[in-house]
């Protein structure tokens, strides 16, 4: 299930190369060439698969821009340890201007971040803060692995859940907010990107076996702000149509096409 994580690094790199990109992500392109998607173009589909590609595409540059600066904002306020849940091929360790003694953890299972250390390597990349990579499975005592490898609950943590919880079960996604919150001192931020009730029917129904919809697991409640408050957090919650027009990047303006498969999160540890 991680080459999901090559083919957001393809839709990164597309966005890096475009003259209003709202990122620049520099190490997408490797990884989207290493994992063999670099140069491709999508299989021939049918005009609604085209557009639920396009909108899943669509949620991805928002949600990177949106969880971009949500993280200048923390390190801004003076957070200065960062957890990446699930990083898969995320580079912000390398692409994002950090302040001094920032540690940033990246936490996934072996395999995605042995391959990103092959390109790492290859590309001689040098992190801009102190990067630590959390070898673990989230279903397994991720929190335990963490704290091993120097993360310090007491001080302020920014969280970033990416793309994650829909791949997770319901009783998973509740089991992982219990262990972020008994681990966030007050004042923690958290990112989190949350799956609209019908994504799962909408996109994952007839999606292609081995594509990223096709291990989606659960959704949202109803109301993500009230379920977060019940974990502890206090939270906003943000459309895609909203932050895209906010970024200059308004739905159908193009791409042509749906929503996408969720929103946008932000939280602050009461």
């Amino acid at each position: 299930m991680w080459s999901t994580a090559v083919g957001v690094a393809r839709v990164r790199a597309l966005e890096t190369e475009r003259e209003d990109a709202l990122f620049r992500d520099p190490l997408a392109r490797a990884f989207a060439a290493a994992g063999g998607l670099w140069p491709s173009s999508p299989p021939p589909d049918d005009e609604s698969a085209r557009l639920r590609r396009l909108a899943v595409s669509y949620s991805i540059v928002i949600r990177t821009k949106f969880l971009d600066d949500l993280l200048r904002r923390a390190v801004a306020s003076g957070i200065r340890q960062v957890v990446l849940l699930g990083a898969g091929m995320d580079s912000r360790a390398f692409r994002t201007d950090w302040s001094e003694r920032t540690r940033l953890f990246e936490v996934d299972t072996a395999a995605p971040l042995d391959f990103k250390e092959s390109v790492l390597r290859q590309e001689r990349a040098v992190a801009r803060c102190e990067r630590i990579t959390v070898a673990v499975d989230l279903r397994e005592d991720w929190p335990a692995a963490l704290a091993a490898a120097g993360h310090d609950p007491a001080a302020p943590t920014v969280w970033i859940a990416e793309g994650l919880l829909i791949y997770l079960p319901e009783d998973a996604v509740e089991q992982l907010l219990a262990r972020i919150g008994a681990r966030s001192a007050a004042g923690s931020r958290m990112g989190l990107t949350w799956s609209a009730r019908g994504a799962i029917d909408r996109f994952a129904a007839d999606a292609v076996p081995g594509s990223a919809a096709s291990f989606w697991r659960s959704e949202m409640p109803d109301d993500p702000v009230e379920w977060l408050a019940g974990h502890g957090w206090e939270a906003t919650s943000h459309t895609l149509r909203e932050c895209g027009a906010a970024y200059g990047r308004p739905i159908g303006t193009p791409p042509r096409h749906a929503e996408g498969p969720g929103g946008l999160i932000s939280a602050v540890r009461r």
